[in-house]
């Protein structure tokens, strides 16, 4: 069983590079799961409802976010608007699950693929230089003890190398596999951990590389170089889709194969 996990979408030039690759993706590894992360998808910084439906249509089964997910105030009712137990989309698109309670959405989805795979999503935020959450440790925990899937995908939006590589040993052999987001770049790193669990620290950014982290040049310099505040932009240029394969047994869920992806134009 194939899962294709693709790294934050930045942009619109994100979306295109995203869009125009995924259905060959999909089709050519026999793709069963596929989980987009999609909090800088609108400009750079959040998701809106109507992005979210794009995306879907494009064959996304789920979709998680991070830190950016309150960016665009219509997601909050977007979020809200479908119960616990549904397979709605709103029910689909994710916030980190270790959020304060009460607060809008779900940290975890589970479903069934079309094959019949029982399957889990659980997506996380970091603490390490990063606020507002609970702990992400904890919090999986209790999350495990509730799932009865096998395949279960943890998309960990954190920003310290050292906590995601801690996040991947504290769950090796529970979960299929537990794939970095949030920094944007791509890491050389993944592997198949000895319990059966595919990591890599980050997937990376599916967006544009001619760019500091997705924001144009000219303004992240000038912010370095003066220490003035100004607006940053999403950038455009030479896009490109970072993704991570995952092979597994749909039966045990430990993974056997994880390929790094970078596609451009």
């Amino acid at each position: 069983m194939n899962l294709l996990f693709v790294g934050d979408i930045f942009g619109s030039a994100g979306r295109k590079i995203v869009r125009e690759h995924i259905g060959h993706m999909r089709e050519a590894h026999s793709v069963e799961l596929t989980v987009i992360n999609v909090e800088n998808a609108a400009g750079g910084f959040g998701v809106t409802p109507q992005i979210a439906e794009e995306i879907f249509d494009w064959g996304a089964d789920v979709l998680t976010t991070g830190n950016h997910v309150w960016d665009k105030r219509e997601l909050i009712d977007y979020l809200s608007s479908a119960p616990a137990d549904s397979a709605d989309r709103p029910r689909r698109v994710l916030r980190p699950a270790n959020y304060q309670p009460g607060l809008p959405g779900y940290g975890i989805y589970e479903g069934v693929t079309e094959s019949g795979v029982p399957y889990a999503v659980l997506n996380l935020q970091g603490r390490v230089f990063m606020s507002g959450t609970n702990d992400p440790f904890v919090a999986v925990d209790e999350l495990l003890s509730g799932i009865k899937a096998k395949v279960i995908l943890v998309d960990f939006h954190a920003e310290a190398t050292s906590e995601k590589v801690a996040m991947g040993w504290h769950l090796d052999g529970r979960v299929t596999a537990v794939l970095g987001t949030h920094t944007h770049v791509p890491t050389a790193d993944e592997r198949v951990l000895p319990g059966g669990t595919a990591f890599q620290t980050d997937v990376g950014m599916s967006g544009p590389y001619d760019s500091i982290i997705g924001v144009e040049k000219e303004l992240v310099l000038h912010r370095f170089l003066t220490g003035m505040p100004g607006k940053f932009e999403a950038a455009k240029g030479n896009p490109k889709m970072c993704a991570a394969l995952v092979e597994c047994d749909p039966d045990t869920g430990r993974a056997s194969r994880i390929q790094r992806i970078m596609l451009g134009e």
